[in-house]
């Protein structure tokens, strides 16, 4: 049966850990995962990709910094775009190259793509998301007296700028990207959960926040229609007391269930408890939601692994 499937790559589908970032290794990373995805294709679903963009931003704000005086630095949503742009480019190369070897005939298109967020959503009052490379404290106490920026001690490595992280409302290329699948395209598209725009009367601008990209994927998802959310990340099934000698592997889960699961903390904040979120969110809304890792997608889809989410079981 085709269907329509929303895949959600994380970070380590670009760039593993203690890597530095270059080309190459990025593009050798990209090109295990969109073997998987090349897979999941030739099965006959309609896939649309989304992807993680932390450490290239942060990147793009070092280079920020570095020029300074140079060359002017930048917003934070436009280095979202620019990070669009440059991952974009390298999934739907390889990716094209993949389908080229199977002898799959489809147009793989990259979209840069904005999302709405509410100007009084709580998050811009509250700054709470790390971004960029770590600084002394003195740079920190600098940035923030000279630009107004928020900065945090992040995990005793240094100081960090943090800005708010608010709720996607609405995909603003939805009906683009709907068009592109009708038209049997691969579409890549919010990358690091979408560029965040207020909409005042008709016109939209940019703000300095970042979209959790799980949650931007799920948004995704029920904008364009999907039947399946597939998270992918660095472990087969999403685990109770992770890291302990009593950590399970969950399978099938009902939305009772992982409600209980966020309540009690199971999960941690920034890194799966987002990806739960957007499963139950998804469900509710009626589809399908499963968590797995970047090289068991197709295994997934055909159920045999992964955690999936249901409304019962």
């Amino acid at each position: 049966m085709e269907r329509t499937v929303v895949i959600a790559l994380g970070g380590n589908a670009i760039l593993g850990p203690g890597q530095e970032g270059h080309l190459e290794e990025q593009l050798a990373n990209v090109a295990i995962t969109m073997n998987q995805i090349a897979d999941v294709i030739a099965e006959g679903n309609r896939v649309v990709l989304t992807h993680g963009n932390g450490p290239q931003v942060g990147a793009i704000l070092l280079q920020n910094d570095l020029a300074l005086g140079q060359v002017p630095a930048m917003p934070l949503d436009v280095c979202g775009a620019m990070s669009q742009g440059m991952l974009g480019y390298m999934i739907q190369q390889v990716l094209s190259n993949a389908l080229e070897e199977r002898d799959i005939d489809l147009s793989v298109v990259s979209l840069v793509t904005q999302a709405t967020v509410d100007p009084d959503d709580p998050a811009f009052d509250d700054p709470a998301k790390p971004i960029g490379r770590f600084y002394s404290e003195e740079h920190a106490q600098s940035r923030a007296a000279e630009a107004g920026e928020a900065w945090i001690e992040d995990a005793g490595r240094g100081w960090r700028k943090v800005v708010p992280s608010p709720e996607p409302e609405k995909i603003v290329e939805a009906q683009a990207i709907q068009t592109l699948l009708t038209q049997g395209a691969v579409v890549i598209c919010m990358g690091g959960g979408g560029i965040p725009v207020i909409c005042a009367e008709g016109r939209y601008r940019g703000v300095e926040a970042v979209i959790d990209k799980d949650l931007g994927a799920e948004r995704l998802a029920e904008d364009v229609g999907a039947d399946v959310l597939l998270i992918l990340t660095d472990i087969d099934n999403v685990m109770l007391d992770y890291g302990t000698p009593e950590e399970e592997a969950l399978t099938d889960v009902t939305l009772q269930e992982a409600e209980r699961y966020l309540q009690e903390g199971q999960f941690a904040a920034g890194s799966m408890a987002p990806k739960v979120e957007a499963c139950l969110r998804f469900v509710r809304w009626g589809g399908d939601a499963i968590v797995t890792s970047l090289d068991r997608a197709l295994d997934a889809l055909q159920g045999e692994a992964g955690t999936r989410f249901a409304a019962r079981t």
